[in-house]
């Protein structure tokens, strides 16, 4: 099989906390000896394209902002074509706030005024923000829109507590599920990665390694998946998913299998 582009998890399966992951710089050379246009695509929030420009370059990648998804950008490119004049209250960090606002967006303080409840990554999340959250949610009319579905997320030392994590405690205290989730697997994801490679999805690989994710998005998206074992999946969870990538990979170094099958 010839492919033409790929999608490519960060934190993971490029890099964990600032350190690159070994084996994935190899990975990244022979992906880019093969010719494929890539993307970095992230769920995480909180950063812009360009910080993962800098955070990348600092690990040795040279990227392009033009090579880079977040879920901050998809939620805030969302939020601007579905609510472009309604109030957000705003459960998440404040560089996804100031990624709102500079798109023109109006963030509230008071979760009375809001129109969206957006729930994303929060280190300050506590139990006064979650009655905020629960009394602006008792009102249907207000809509619930959460970053990404990451329950946990690798950090340097250990996994944390993800978006999904704050997202599913709103929910259940809320008794309603979110109106939309974004980042991977959304289809709103599917379609920015698909116009930004321009490329026939069938001739796409996305290399990841969160099973519910990464590869749920590319399954969905009709791309060949490739989990790598560098970040939250173990084997048990393999066993156990219902999403079956195409191959398993100990890391991105080894995706020449791929690529010469």
């Amino acid at each position: 099989m010839t492919y033409r582009g790929v999608v490519l998890d960060v934190d993971g399966t490029v890099v964990r906390g600032d350190d690159p992951i070994p084996g994935a710089a190899e990975g990244v050379d022979r992906l880019a000896a093969a010719g494929l246009r890539r993307l970095f695509v992230s769920n995480n929030p909180t950063k812009r394209p360009r910080a993962y420009v800098s955070r990348l370059g600092d690990a040795g990648f040279d990227v392009t902002p033009d090579e880079v998804v977040t879920a901050g950008s998809v939620t805030t490119d969302f939020l601007a074509d579905e609510h472009p004049d309604d109030s957000l209250y705003v459960i998440g960090a404040p560089s996804l706030v100031d990624q709102f606002e500079d798109a023109g967006l109006a963030v509230v303080e008071d979760a009375a005024a809001a129109d969206v409840v957006v729930a994303s990554i929060d280190h300050r999340f506590d139990y006064d923000v979650l009655c905020e959250a629960l009394w602006a949610l008792s009102d249907d009319d207000v809509r619930f829109v959460g970053t990404d579905p990451d329950m946990v997320i690798p950090a340097a030392e250990r996994d944390v507590p993800g978006s999904g994590a704050v997202i599913h405690a709103v929910s259940g205290v809320a008794g309603r599920d979110p109106d939309r989730v974004l980042g991977k697997p959304s289809a709103e994801t599917q379609r920015v990665v698909l116009d930004r490679l321009d490329v026939p999805p069938a001739e796409c690989l996305v290399v990841g390694d969160r099973l519910d994710t990464d590869i749920a998005l590319g399954e969905r998206a009709g791309m060949t998946t490739v989990l790598v074992r560098t970040g939250v999946t173990d084997d048990r969870t393999l066993r156990e998913s219902d999403v079956t990538p195409d191959y398993v990979l100990d890391s991105l170094g080894d995706v020449g299998r791929v690529l010469d099958d």
